[in-house]
């Protein structure tokens, strides 16, 4: 008997939560994907037609936790009239928000993923092919309306974009402040000179001489702490000053 999209969607879902679960209680190497399976109520042969490895299943929770942050995220009232930043503001708190009863797993699973290679875990991050489109088409919209400058590297920006929130992922970690509130003034920070080097133009330039560098430094700048919203916040004086 074939099982359906839905039900399909739901054997993974609910491998993924029993993953989650099993993993936060046990550790990552004291869970074997058979326990998974079991706990899902889920065959042990069966489970390797959704996820080949653990490695597989951990990307499978943060697909499924951007999936359901862009529900909610699509479900913001008014959205249409947001403006760049605000869009990307609510975009960012949505997968926060859809993270935080995870957070100590959220912790576990980057870890491992940092450590498995591209060939297990593929060459791109989990639930980047769902959101890059979404930030492309953010762009396309801004630009059309005015907000931003022409830019000829949308798509390639939206990837950084999802490499950024991936790094943000890690500072949120390691947030100890009240209420987040480091966390919340980096994004604050970083947005609004995303935006304001967008209207300059200044960005498509920099994308065309080096994006991979971006790339390449996202992580590494992101888990800088106070230093970097130290360095966000003299360089947004210096664009906002007369």
């Amino acid at each position: 008997m074939r099982t359906s999209k839905a039900q399909q969607a739901a054997t993974r879902k609910r491998l993924v939560d029993t993953a989650v679960r099993l993993m936060s209680e046990r550790g990552y190497d004291g869970t074997t994907l058979k326990d998974v399976a079991r706990e899902a109520g889920v065959g042990d042969a069966t489970v390797y037609k959704y996820f080949a490895s653990k490695e597989r299943l951990l990307g499978g929770f943060f697909e499924q936790a951007l999936a359901e942050a862009l529900q909610a995220w699509q479900a913001t009232p008014e959205l249409a009239q947001f403006t760049l930043q605000e869009r990307l503001q609510c975009l960012v708190d949505a997968v926060l928000e859809q993270l935080r009863p995870a957070r100590a797993f959220v912790a576990l699973a980057r870890a491992q993923l940092e450590r498995a290679p591209l060939s297990v875990i593929g060459a791109e991050l989990p639930g980047k092919a769902l959101l890059q489109p979404v930030v492309e088409r953010l762009l396309d919209e801004a630009e059309a309306a005015g907000q931003i400058a022409p830019c000829r590297f949308k798509a390639a920006l939206a990837g950084l974009w999802v490499d950024y929130l991936y790094g943000l992922m890690a500072f949120w970690q390691q947030d100890a402040s009240a209420q987040e509130a480091e966390t919340s003034e980096l994004v604050d920070l970083s947005l609004e000179l995303l935006v304001l080097v967008l209207q300059t133009g200044l960005l498509d330039r920099l994308l065309a001489l080096g994006g991979f560098l971006l790339r390449a430094q996202m992580g590494r700048w992101m888990r800088r702490g106070p230093d970097l919203i130290d360095a966000l916040r003299g360089v947004r004086a210096a664009m906002v000053s007369p």
